[in-house]
């Protein structure tokens, strides 16, 4: 029986090579399942159940917890619901304000030269001094009330300065003329007064 030539080439044509793949370990199939942990490794449980003192201690602070934010919750609820009573005829006193300026201008236009006017104009007059004072009560019994201004210091949180006086006998910063009211509405300010106020004179 005769050999194969070229068979034979191709077994001993790369001795090493065969060698190598001889030697070659398998190559495990990776199947897409994760590595199994060593027995060292601590694996959690997530099944793990806690001890009874453990279980009453967190159920005792989430009740802490829960109670602490209904307390809040209650708190700000009555603060909010008194705020809103407190100060519920905000924009409407602020309107009002605009009514009361007006007939306090009337009375200014008019008191210089009362005593040369008619019966009936100083009833009209006086009629209108009466309807000032009327709206004043008013706002006031809602916690609208006057600043006093004039002879004051000035505070930047209730005064709007419109310009300076120089004045030699007064101190610096001190309010000598009103040219518009300030009123507050309980402890909040609604409108602030618009003022003169004094500085050092020129020397």
């Amino acid at each position: 029986m005769e050999e194969n030539p070229v068979t034979d080439e191709k077994e001993n044509e790369n001795p090493e090579e065969a060698s190598f793949q001889d030697e070659a370990p398998p190559i495990e199939e990776n199947d897409g399942k994760a590595p199994e942990a060593s027995q060292d490794e601590k694996v959690p449980n997530p099944g793990e159940e806690k001890s009874p003192e453990e279980e009453i201690s967190d159920l005792r602070d989430r009740l802490l917890r829960a109670l602490a934010e209904n307390e809040n919750l209650i708190r700000r609820g009555r603060r909010e619901r008194e705020d809103a009573l407190k100060y519920a005829a905000t924009n409407f006193a602020r309107d009002m304000l605009a009514v009361s300026d007006n007939l306090s201008r009337a009375l200014d236009a008019l008191s210089g030269s009362v005593e040369d006017q008619s019966d009936s104009i100083k009833a009209l007059l006086e009629g209108v001094r009466l309807t000032e004072k009327e709206l004043i009560n008013s706002l006031e019994r809602h916690g609208v009330s006057r600043i006093v201004s004039k002879g004051e210091q000035f505070d930047h949180e209730r005064h709007e300065a419109l310009f300076e006086v120089p004045s030699p006998d007064t101190e610096p910063g001190i309010i000598v003329e009103v040219m518009e009211e300030g009123y507050m509405i309980h402890d909040r300010l609604l409108r602030p007064a618009r003022v003169g106020v004094s500085k050092k004179a020129d020397t």
